[in-house]
């Protein structure tokens, strides 16, 4: 697998947003979790400008699709999906 074209913080300069690591976390950490059914270009957060890129770096399999999809993920919360070693059930006994 090649390595990503761009990282974050050249995505954050094409978007038109600070890129110092300190500020993409300030930024995510504001605009986390995205609710589940939101498609990323679609949420309130964007211009749209900044909508659009995201919606074609996402459907031209842009150079610009892996640290999209990695913006996306970054602002969704996983949380829910994780169990917990105390959530898991324990195995019936028969």
């Amino acid at each position: 697998m090649e390595p990503p074209v761009h990282c974050i913080g050249d995505l954050f300069r094409q978007l038109g947003l600070a890129d110092r690591p300190a500020e993409i976390a300030a930024f995510l950490t504001r605009h986390r979790p995205l609710p589940a059914k939101t498609v990323l270009a679609d949420a309130p957060i964007w211009s749209p400008v900044q909508s659009q890129f995201l919606r074609e770096g996402i459907a031209d399999n842009a150079d610009w699709a892996q640290v999209v999809d990695t913006l996306d993920a970054s602002l969704r919360d996983f949380a829910h999906v994780r169990q917990r070693p105390q959530e898991r059930s324990a195995p019936q006994q028969v």
